[in-house]
């Protein structure tokens, strides 16, 4: 047999105890109601920089991821992976793809120099780094993207032997196309520094592995009309493009742009068949900075579809060339 329950009556001041409460509450909907005269949103950026945890950046374009910075305390120096075509797929890829130790400075993009007071900022095995220091500014806006940052190259002993100052912006094109704008000062900090004759510097990429002409059957062409390694490389030209498949119905490509401005312009290309490009800056004419003097040097990275000819990318050349 179930025991009966007793139910006792609620205390007097029970439900008083809810009157201060329900006035509270009656109090927040003045506060919580969409007020008159409020300020308008403001429109959402097409692109945007966007700082990510572990010292990245990425770049994106209707919320679409075109490329992404690494600048890590790990790294040996700052570099862009991936970089994403107009299909999607990245044009770029991490290393050398039949000797990943030796090539283990192959980063997609990146900017280094082999000789620098006859220390290889180039390769991975020398000690010297590229240090980045801090991320100066973001910028978003429907047009393009950028971020400052400032960076040291140290030698392995530990001496800041230059001061890098450099802005990277993405600008959307049509179609899915767009420019990675590079703007890179160097300043000595204390001593001259020489950039010595080398063909490794100042800025290198490294294509993915179906787009090089080995191992994905891609073309290389540069502004004089030299094709593949045998017309390009080490030669002097406004810019280079190494263009072919990411998939088996897509092709796609990269040209690289040398501003009218940098030294030594136009410059040697040192490209191989076997998928990666630099612009060489030094090779046959070194360059010495004094002790607080400034290189600036300016970069273009036009990501696109398909092959397109000669002339029209020797149009978007000149209106990199020509942009303030």
């Amino acid at each position: 047999m179930r025991a009966k329950t007793s139910l006792r009556p609620l205390p007097r001041n029970f439900l008083a105890a809810f009157v201060p409460l329900g006035a509270f509450l009656a109090s927040l909907s003045g506060v919580l109601a969409p007020q008159g005269g409020a300020a308008e949103p403001k429109p959402v950026p097409r692109v945007q920089a966007i700082p990510l945890p572990q010292d990245q950046v990425s770049f994106e374009c209707d919320h679409r991821e075109l490329t992404r910075l690494y600048f890590g305390p790990g790294q040996q120096r700052p570099f862009l992976f991936p970089i994403n075509g107009p299909s999607g797929f990245s044009l770029t890829r991490m290393g050398h793809p039949h000797d990943p130790i030796t090539h283990s400075h192959h980063n997609s993009v990146w900017i280094s120099h082999a000789a620098v007071n006859g220390l290889s900022f180039w390769a991975d095995t020398s000690g010297a780094r590229i240090l980045h220091k801090r991320v100066e500014k973001l910028t978003d806006g429907d047009d393009s993207a950028s971020v400052q940052t400032a960076s040291v190259w140290r030698s392995p002993d530990g001496a800041d032997l230059l001061e890098d100052k450099r802005i990277l912006t993405i600008k959307p094109l049509q179609n899915g196309e767009w420019l990675l704008l590079i703007d890179l000062q160097l300043t000595p900090l204390k001593d001259a520094v020489q950039l010595g004759d080398t063909a490794f510097g100042m800025l290198g990429v490294r294509m993915a592995k179906t787009i090089g002409v080995k191992d994905g059957g891609g073309t290389i062409r540069n502004s004089e009309g030299g094709v593949d390694e045998k017309g390009c490389f080490r030669k002097n030209a406004r810019w280079v493009d190494y263009s072919g498949p990411v998939t088996n119905e897509i092709q796609e490509g990269i040209t690289l742009f040398d501003h009218p401005s940098n030294p030594n312009h136009p410059v040697p290309f040192h490209v191989r068949d076997d998928g990666w490009m630099g612009a060489a800056l030094t090779f046959g004419n070194p360059i010495t900075l004094a002790p607080g003097q400034t290189l600036r040097l300016q970069y273009g990275l036009y990501v696109h579809s398909g092959a397109p000819s000669a002339e029209s990318l020797e149009a978007a050349w000149k209106a990199f060339s020509s942009a303030p």
